[in-house]
């Protein structure tokens, strides 16, 4: 049965504005509704505390555009596709510790958000709408019943309740949020999970990525920094943070296999900058790379690793970055999360700093084009478009009032 939704009025709010540098689901979402549905992204509101903390940002100078009408507003960016820029200024309430006068002053936010809002639909002509939330727990948590949408769906990526500024409300106010929701969407098992506590009309949706650069026939040559390290290499490509790496796997598998290279492809928090890493020979620190070059450095790896700190951050998190591992046919080896389950059948998963050897090794002396093949054919299912085919299902049930846990 064909349940892609079409010649609907989508409105999305979430926590990132449309001008972010870095790679947002939500705006890869918000795109690939936009070919068949009318879609209003609404930026996250300017709040009073960043207006005066960060007076030259992206964010400020779009703001102070919008304030001052010098900006079309709400602008198409694509066929169907429109940004909105908020100019109400909205109170700094999510460090408040105590929960009424956080309650009280969240709902007179909510209340000028859902007014910009209403403005840039009317501007459109938005009529009825399906309203998709990207993980705003406390801006969003009153859209709901001030827009009266058609439906409403909380959208979960990342367990934010484990970092410390989303804690203090965090932990009562989003399970209101969801309880409250048509529909929870999750992208990954763990988080599913943890939604359905809250309700049973929660979903994994899986994940999108674009991998159109991920493939190893568009990568002709290695770039040189990496092209004279010996082989075999073991690689890592992402931001080196103490926060979600451990770096004591990485050291015990640089000093049990002084043979093998451990490459590492990414900007380095404080702690890794000065940790005893750099003293090892066979860990070679290649420092930040443009994304168009990240294929070619893959390329040369003959074992990709994820060595993920087991954590409240990690537990449930999609690491985009086995995606692209698997889609250029590289072994990898992760860390073992409840999340990377959905990965068992192609990635190694280890639980012990011996694991980590004894898999790489294993990676190593079994690796194969049927194996190649294989991981390349899993990675390149994952594309956005089947990532909202999978919400457009969910939808369409909740449409036909046919909601259940699928966990």
């Amino acid at each position: 049965m064909n349940t892609t939704i079409k010649n609907q009025d989508i409105v999305i709010t979430g926590l990132q504005s449309w001008d972010i540098e870095i790679g947002s689901n939500c705006k890869n979402i918000a795109a690939e509704f936009s070919k068949n549905n009318r879609v209003l992204y609404v930026n996250p509101p300017m709040d009073r505390l960043t207006l005066w903390a960060n007076k030259n940002s992206m964010a400020i100078q779009s703001y102070r555009l919008a304030k001052l009408n010098l900006r079309e507003n709400p602008v198409q960016v694509q066929p169907n596709l429109w940004v909105y820029y908020p100019v109400t200024l909205i109170e700094s309430i999510s460090r408040f510790s105590v929960g009424l006068g956080f309650d009280i002053l969240n709902k007179r936010n909510n209340m000028l958000f859902a007014r910009e809002i209403k403005k840039a639909m009317d501007t459109l002509d938005f009529g009825r709408h399906i309203h998709f939330c990207d993980s705003d727990m406390f801006r969003s948590l009153h859209l709901k019943e001030l827009l009266d949408p058609e439906l409403y769906i909380y959208y979960t990526r990342d367990n934010l309740l484990a970092v410390d500024y989303w804690k203090t409300q965090g932990t009562r106010v989003e399970p209101l949020h969801m309880a409250q929701a048509d529909l929870v969407l999750a992208n990954s098992t763990y988080l599913a999970r943890l939604a359905s506590e809250f309700n049973p009309s929660s979903h994994f949706v899986g994940q999108g990525c674009d991998l159109s650069a991920y493939k190893p026939g568009k990568v002709s040559s290695v770039p040189s920094p990496i092209a004279k390290i010996p082989k075999p290499i073991i690689g890592y490509i992402g931001s080196l943070t103490s926060l979600r790496l451990d770096m004591g796997i990485i050291e015990h598998i640089a000093r049990s296999k002084p043979e093998w290279n451990i490459v590492l492809v990414g900007p380095e928090d404080k702690s890794f900058s000065q940790s005893t890493l750099h003293q090892l020979q066979n860990v070679k620190f290649l420092g930040s790379k443009e994304e168009k070059e990240l294929p070619a450095y893959l390329k040369a790896f003959d074992v990709s690793i994820n060595p993920q700190v087991f954590n409240e951050v990690t537990i449930g998190n999609y690491p985009r970055k086995i995606d692209e591992y698997l889609a250029m046919g590289t072994p990898v080896v992760a860390t073992r999360t409840e999340a990377m389950e959905y990965f068992a059948k192609h990635v190694s998963l280890a639980e012990t700093k011996e694991d980590w050897v004894e898999m790489i090794a294993r990676e190593l002396n079994s690796d194969s084009p049927v194996a190649r093949h294989s991981r390349m054919e899993f990675a390149g299912k994952h594309t956005w478009e089947n990532n909202v085919a999978e919400i457009y299902k969910y939808i369409q049930k909740a449409k036909n009032h046919e909601l259940i846990n699928s966990y």
